[in-house]
C-alpha cells in the first residue's frame, strides 16, 4: 500500500511525498523478503515469494535512491516511476500463479476392510 501510495503522489507532483513514502516503503519490503527467504530456507514452499519479494526490495531501494538524487526542484527520473511500477508487478506474481494454479482434488483412500473372525481364522489355517 505505501508503494501504491508512492506510486499515486508521484502521479500526482507532490515529489517529496513520493520520497518519503517510497523511503517507508523499504523497511516493509525488506521484512517481507526476510519472513519468505527464510521460509524459502527452511523448506515450506516459498521460494516464487523469496525471489518476487526479493526483487521488489531491491527496486523499492532503486526508486528510493533515483528520486533523493534528483535536483532540487525537477522531477524525478522515470525509472524511480518504473521501479515502482514493476516492484507492484513483482508482488502480483504470487497472486496470478496461485490463481492459474490447477485444483488438486484430493483422492479418496479406500479403506481396508475389516475381516471377519471367521475369515482370520481361514488365513490363519492357511498361513499354517
Amino acid at each position: 500500500m505505501l508503494a501504491t501510495a508512492a506510486l499515486a503522489a508521484a502521479a500526482g507532483g507532490l515529489g517529496g511525498l513520493a520520497l518519503w513514502l517510497g523511503l517507508a516503503t523499504v523497511p516493509a519490503a525488506a521484512s517481507v523478503a526476510f519472513v519468505a527467504v527464510s521460509d524459502a530456507l527452511d523448506g515450506r514452499p516459498a521460494l516464487l515469494r523469496a525471489v518476487t519479494s526479493g526483487t521488489a526490495l531491491g527496486l523499492f531501494v532503486l526508486a528510493s535512491a533515483v528520486r533523493e538524487n534528483a535536483p532540487t526542484g525537477a522531477a524525478a527520473s522515470p525509472l524511480a516511476t518504473w521501479a515502482l511500477v514493476i516492484a507492484l508487478f513483482a508482488y502480483a506474481i504470487p497472486f496470478v500463479v496461485w490463481v492459474l494454479e490447477p485444483v488438486r482434488v484430493p483422492r479418496r483412500t479406500r479403506r481396508p476392510r475389516r475381516l471377519r473372525p471367521a475369515e482370520v481364522d481361514e488365513l490363519l489355517s492357511r498361513a499354517a
